[in-house]
């Protein structure tokens, strides 16, 4: 793990079930992966629910924006946590959206920040610019935006002292480096 090594949980009710959050530029394979270690767990996993608002609105966030989806984030999180077992798998979570508030629209509320800083996942698996772009047509902005992003989001993780772990390579070699933190986590399940 790269920083901090205990991610706080603030508010959380349920002190038993871990929170793994991946979080990443666009198009880096996030899904995928939350898909994937899901299965592998046997558990649940959140989506991400910034693709929904999207879809629902058909047009990108704009500022007022912000407060729906940090929202929509919780509540997806609420919705499948009781589905999961010793482990809930979020498709990102408000850090991003932290993040992206500031990449887009220039600053993110306090309520926000301090929000993201209480509900502070147990870990966080970075997804690396390594594998190809796709287009999502009325989700992403293209490739050259990739990398300062996933940089954002890596200083972020830093700058917070949450626990996390980068992961690149093909979906197997992902998997093999989320499952080893994730069973560090879980204590070697």
């Amino acid at each position: 793990m790269e920083s901090g090594e205990s991610g706080s949980r603030g508010g959380w009710k349920d002190e038993r079930l871990k929170r793994v959050v991946l979080i990443g530029a666009e198009s880096t394979g996030k899904t995928t992966l939350a898909e994937a270690l899901a299965a592998h767990y046997e558990t649940a996993w959140a989506p991400e629910y910034l693709r929904e608002f999207v879809d629902r609105k058909g047009a990108l966030p704009e500022p007022p924006d912000t407060r729906l989806i940090a929202e929509g984030h919780l509540a997806q999180e609420e919705r499948f946590a009781p589905q999961a077992r010793r482990v809930l798998f979020l498709d990102t979570d408000l850090i991003a959206t932290c993040v992206y508030a500031r990449y887009y629209f220039g600053a993110c509320p306090a309520w926000l920040e301090s929000l993201a800083h209480e509900r502070s996942a147990d870990l966080y698996l970075l997804t690396d610019t390594d594998i190809p772009w796709t287009a999502d047509p009325g989700q992403r902005d293209g490739p050259a935006v990739r990398a300062e992003i996933h940089a954002l989001l890596r200083d972020e993780l830093q700058r917070r002292g949450v626990a996390f772990v980068l992961v690149s390579g093909s979906l197997d070699e992902r998997m093999k480096t989320a499952i080893r933190a994730v069973d560090g986590l879980l204590g070697g399940v």
